[in-house]
């Protein structure tokens, strides 16, 4: 169904037909009635808009909310290569994979040196082996598919890593653990939008291993409990006022055996039941 979107000329145009509603037949209102009508059609003027502005804004905000992760578009469109059809998205992921590698693995580094807890040394020794893995990876695949690479980190990424070598004690866990996390959370949506789109055999390859170790790195640097990502309870919350559930169902208690005790000449030996 086609949808249809309000417009000015629309609102108008009911204003118009809910005057001429409130008008009497034969003419013009009555001067002692005018003011009366334009303020019924004026609430109700107030109340269409009140309804179709809000309409008119999140019909502009619904592309920006659909769109997926960013990347870059280098122009060069797509190229046949003997591993398949290499796109703008495909050249662009094996750049962010080499990209990655040139600023995480010093960042490993710091953590090994600095970490105040095995956590966080232990998640900067998974950042070093995974990044050193998927930078030969990308390497091997830019020069097989004539994809040029960077050999340094971004502005972006080197401002992190000034941030993370600034920094000492706990202070240095809390930088490390949240500046790599929130970029691997962004980078992960990539991840699975390539390994989705992807024609070329070579950069599915890249992306279905990326996609293990960027979920790798995530669960560790979240081990540290610095990474800013609440830990909720699994079980679901109870209502105001209400006390939660507990985890087991209590143990059902069973009542005494109560003593039945019969009449004398039920009872076993009795002198009315002895034959």
């Amino acid at each position: 169904m086609r949808s249809v979107r309000p417009t000015h000329a629309t609102t108008a145009g009911l204003i118009r037909t809910l005057a001429r509603w409130t008008r009497p037949e034969g003419g013009r209102p009555a001067a002692g009635r005018a003011v009366g009508t334009w303020l019924v059609v004026g609430a109700l003027a107030a109340t269409l808009v009140a309804l179709l502005v809000p309409v008119s804004l999140f019909g502009s905000a619904r592309p920006a909310a659909a769109a997926g992760p960013a990347w870059s578009d280098d122009g060069a469109g797509v190229q046949n290569t003997a591993f398949g059809p290499l796109s703008a998205l495909d050249r662009d992921f094996v750049r962010k994979v080499r990209l990655a590698g040139l600023w995480e693995k010093p960042a490993g580094r710091l953590a090994q040196e600095r970490g105040t807890t095995e956590d966080v040394r232990v998640a900067g020794e998974h950042l070093i082996g995974g990044h050193t893995e998927l930078d030969r990876r990308s390497l091997d695949a830019g020069r097989v598919l004539g994809i040029s690479l960077p050999d340094r980190p971004s502005a972006q990424q080197q401002g992190w890593l000034d941030q993370m070598d600034a920094a000492r004690g706990t202070a240095f866990d809390r930088a490390f653990a949240q500046l790599v996390r929130a970029a691997h959370g962004k980078v992960f949506g990539l991840v699975a939008l390539v390994r989705d789109r992807t024609g070329n055999s070579l950069v599915r390859e890249l992306a279905t291993r990326a996609n293990t170790v960027v979920l790798d790195h995530i669960t560790v640097l979240e081990n540290t409990g610095q990474a800013g990502v609440p830990h909720t309870d699994p079980r679901p919350a109870s209502p105001a006022g209400t006390p939660a559930m507990p985890r087991h169902p209590p143990r059902r208690t069973i009542p005494p055996r109560r003593r039945i005790l019969l009449p004398r000449r039920h009872r076993r030996g009795s002198t009315a039941t002895r034959k």
